[in-house]
């Protein structure tokens, strides 16, 4: 038996938190590395653009689809188990990328390595498991905080690059060039794995155990699953969608220079990604409920802005920036918000609603880039993607308060019962 999170002192789930944590941000690196990797290793195997297409959508999808999977897992087994074998796992065809010579090869390990995706669930509900109800939108805001590490392979890629011989090391033994990175990288997933084996709790926390996959999956068939899994395709599956998108953007809109694109994407990026452990705050302090208000309210604001045809509102480049890190700022606080909703209504079950939750988010990250580029292409206007992604979220603002209506129709109604019953007896005598 271990103690209840309530009581038990805080040295253990802290280090849960900052390995998980760590773990996380290395895993989503590697599971987007192909983004920036991608050019070169396109170059070099000739691939055409559609075989291109097909292995980011493959990394996406292995990194997606299982997280349901991957979220029951982690409350069944623990997430220490589950978070260790993950790794370990992600680093033998992360390595195998560095010795492919095809595209049927590479694809192979798109799908493996892809499986690095599915963290996110196994860590939100590893953290959830830890942590009392009163710090637990923190704890997994300041975890969610991981997914800057989509930004860590476009830092790390071209310093290396520009470093490293392209014949590589002691004859070739060790490969130079793009090839080196995935080998960095299953270094750094094996040393990971010993870190969060060794350095969390060798009892660990799991919600799950026990218990038969009717009882698991039973809390899927409510609605509010559901409701919230919209809400985080408005706050990270547009998220990975926009991060795709906006370079794009800025080049075909304004001209821009494709570094000074990546440049001003990452002031969207940056927000998005880091105010997570603010927003989770926020959560504990306020309810979930407020900020997510609050965060719709705010993203339809700029939306909206950002919809207005240029012929009667131009933004320009900068002016389209600062209402973008809005964007990012008000996604960033939500991805946490949208989350603390899932130990307060379904304590027990953090990892399936998580996992589900998680899955059709970034299932929405994979679906929404095509469709932006499909309603752009179809009006002549790449800024009908705005107005698109507007449209979703007054959805979810309108859903979530059609929900809160009847929450404060039924309190009303239980108040009014309640003063009628008071009244009886005094009535009587």
């Amino acid at each position: 038996m271990i103690a209840s999170p309530e009581v038990e002192p805080a040295g253990p789930r802290q280090r849960v938190l900052w390995l998980s944590t760590a773990a996380f941000t290395l895993l989503f690196a590697v599971w987007l590395m192909l983004g920036v990797l991608g050019l070169k290793i396109r170059a070099d195997l000739n691939l055409t653009p559609a075989q291109f297409d097909w292995l980011l959508a493959t990394a996406i999808l292995a990194g997606s689809l299982p997280r349901l999977n991957f979220g029951i897992w982690a409350d069944k087994y623990g997430g220490r188990r589950v978070m260790t074998l993950t790794l370990l796992l992600t680093a033998l065809p992360t390595f195998w990328v560095s010795q492919v010579t095809s595209y049927e090869e590479l694809l192979v390990c798109a799908a493996l390595f892809g499986l690095a995706g599915n963290s996110f669930t196994v860590g939100i509900a590893w953290c959830s498991a830890w942590f009392p109800n009163r710090s637990k939108g923190t704890a997994l805001g300041v975890f969610g905080a991981g997914n800057v590490g989509a930004s860590v392979t476009k830092f790390l890629a071209p310093a290396l690059l520009a470093t490293i011989p392209a014949a590589g090391f002691f004859g070739g033994a060790i490969p130079g060039g793009w090839r080196f990175v995935p080998i960095v990288y299953s270094v750094l997933l094996v040393m990971m794995a010993a870190a969060v084996w060794f350095g969390t709790p060798a009892v660990d926390r799991c919600p799950g155990r026990g218990r038969t996959m009717a009882e698991v999956l039973a809390p899927l068939k409510h609605v509010r699953a559901w409701r919230l899994s919209l809400y985080y395709v408005v706050v990270f599956g547009a998220y990975v969608a926009l991060a795709s998108y906006l370079p794009k953007y800025y080049v075909d809109v304004y001209g821009l220079p494709i570094a000074t694109a990546g440049y001003l994407t990452a002031l969207f990026i940056f927000p998005a990604s880091l105010l997570r452990p603010l927003g989770g705050w926020l959560s504990d302090k306020f309810g979930p409920r407020r900020v997510t208000y609050s965060v719709f309210i705010t993203m339809i604001a700029a939306l909206t802005l950002l919809s207005v045809p240029a012929s009667i509102l131009e933004l320009g480049a900068w002016g389209f920036t600062a209402l973008m890190f809005v964007v990012g700022c008000g996604m960033g606080i939500g991805k946490a918000s949208v989350y603390k909703y899932i130990p307060d209504y379904f304590p027990r079950d953090v990892g399936a609603v998580g996992g589900l939750v998680g899955m059709l988010g970034a299932l929405g990250g994979f679906v929404l880039p095509p469709a932006f580029g499909m309603l752009g292409r179809w009006s002549g206007s790449p800024q009908v993607a705005f107005v698109a992604l507007l449209a979703l979220t007054v959805v979810s603002l309108a859903w979530l308060h059609g929900v809160v209506l009847r929450i404060k129709a039924a309190e009303r109604a239980a108040r009014v019962a309640e003063t009628q019953a008071e009244k009886v007896p005094a009535s009587v005598s």
